[in-house]
């Protein structure tokens, strides 16, 4: 089973990105540069896909990177992670060693004022504990994937009209799809801090868009888990806005979530 990189990133030089990533293996790596164009190269250890494209959205770029790819193991990443030696290898033993995973959510190191996970232990994903994985921990048996015909949404992410959510709708959704996912506590790389492209503050946008994401996650008990989302973190996140002004914000989001999927729309 060959691992392949699918990397989401904006204008980025994709020879110095491969090295500063420490690329190992086949990857395909979509640029959100204002351009469209395409080139292929080799490394001793795989070929290099550089996809570049003019639209923006993290959702659609990495769709894009899944379309294009052709390995047997695809594993979602961002251009802000470094890699391990051998970190291909581990993640094809991983994989022999238990064939009923269809997908694994692998352990990346982050800073500790960015950490919503951390994997201990071997174990199974469901849609309770689903929203704390980040893109650049999964990687999947591409056929099965496939076969599920599970895509990111458009709706939410970086360059998308809601800011954030999408890697917790992914995974929901290929939960619902009948995808067998696990969390597994192999090391495969850590994370280089950097800006964020998507977070500017606890604003009244952040708690509104969470709202929407939650309508989506969670539908009648979304009222719930926003609640517990606000009060329980408001001494870090309310400390402009009221927890309950915060939560009235993630209300209206939820309103809107509802408005927007009763046209139709689904994330």
């Amino acid at each position: 089973m060959a691992v392949e990189l699918l990397v989401s990133c904006m204008n980025a030089n994709v020879r110095e990105l491969v090295e500063k990533m420490h690329i190992a293996s086949h990857a395909v790596i979509v640029d959100q540069c204002g351009e469209t164009g395409e080139e292929t190269f080799d490394l001793p250890t795989g070929t290099i896909t550089a996809v570049y494209r003019e639209e923006r959205g993290v959702g659609r770029s990495r769709n894009l990177a899944l379309e294009r790819s052709g390995q047997a193991i695809c594993v979602f990443s961002d251009e802000d992670i470094v890699y391990e030696d051998g970190y291909a290898e581990k993640i094809q033993a991983e994989f022999d060693a238990h064939p009923e995973a269809d997908g694994l959510l692998f352990q990346v190191d982050v800073d500790p004022s960015r950490k919503t996970y951390q994997n201990d232990s071997f174990g199974p994903v469901g849609k309770m504990n689903c929203g704390r994985y980040p893109a650049y921990s999964m990687a999947f048996r591409r056929d099965k994937l496939m076969a599920a015909g599970v895509r990111y949404s458009l709706l939410f992410g970086g360059g998308a009209r809601f800011s954030n959510g999408e890697d917790s709708l992914f995974i929901r959704d290929c939960l619902s799809a009948g995808l067998k996912l696990y969390k597994t506590p192999v090391r495969i790389g850590e994370e280089i801090p950097r800006p964020s492209t998507w977070f500017s503050g606890y604003h009244e946008k952040f708690f509104f868009d969470r709202g929407v994401l939650y309508h989506f996650l969670y539908g009648k008990l979304a009222f719930l888990w926003g609640f517990r989302f606000t009060f329980t973190k408001r001494k870090v996140m309310c400390t402009e806005i009221p927890w309950y002004k915060a939560y009235g914000l993630l209300m209206q989001g939820v309103k809107e979530g509802k408005r927007i999927k009763a046209e139709g729309i689904d994330a």
